[in-house]
């Protein structure tokens, strides 16, 4: 059990992101979620409108991305600004602290893009299926996989 009453932030409490009732799994859960960690990725370049966003992230739904970014929004990572200047639309950026998490999620995403062909070799050991430098093999494995 952790103590919540030490912090190394002055006004914050301790918190647990392995306990399943404690708040910071849920903010976790907004971030490694399916879509948290694409959207974050896409609002570190900069306020983006909606559509722009769902054209962005590749097989988001409307209704997904709302919901992630509502779930994003609650939890302090991003800002949504409605901007009624000229015709009313809405841009989504990141808050400071979604900069953040952001910056170590696109450092995630870049290592873990780095070392995708160990990960695919991992796969196709896993799936007992010999090793081959076919590029067209790799990617429907890893599009099965990633899709399933």
């Amino acid at each position: 059990m952790v103590d919540r009453g030490t912090s190394s932030h002055t006004n914050d409490i301790a918190y647990d992101a392995f306990s399943s009732h404690d708040p910071a799994r849920l903010a976790l859960e907004h971030i490694t979620g399916r879509w948290g960690m694409p959207t974050l990725g896409a609002l570190a370049r900069g306020p983006v409108r909606f559509n722009a966003l769902v054209r962005r992230i590749d097989g988001v739904s409307r209704k997904m991305l709302a919901r992630t970014l509502q779930a994003l929004e609650r939890d302090g990572f991003v800002r949504r600004d409605v901007q009624t200047a000229t015709a009313l639309h809405v841009e989504y950026s990141l808050t400071p602290l979604g900069f953040e998490v952001a910056a170590k999620a696109l450092e995630l995403i870049g290592l873990l893009q780095r070392h995708m062909s160990d990960v695919l070799a991992a796969h196709r050991r896993a799936d007992g299926v010999a090793p081959s430098s076919d590029t067209v093999e790799i990617w429907v494995t890893s599009r099965f996989l990633l899709d399933a």
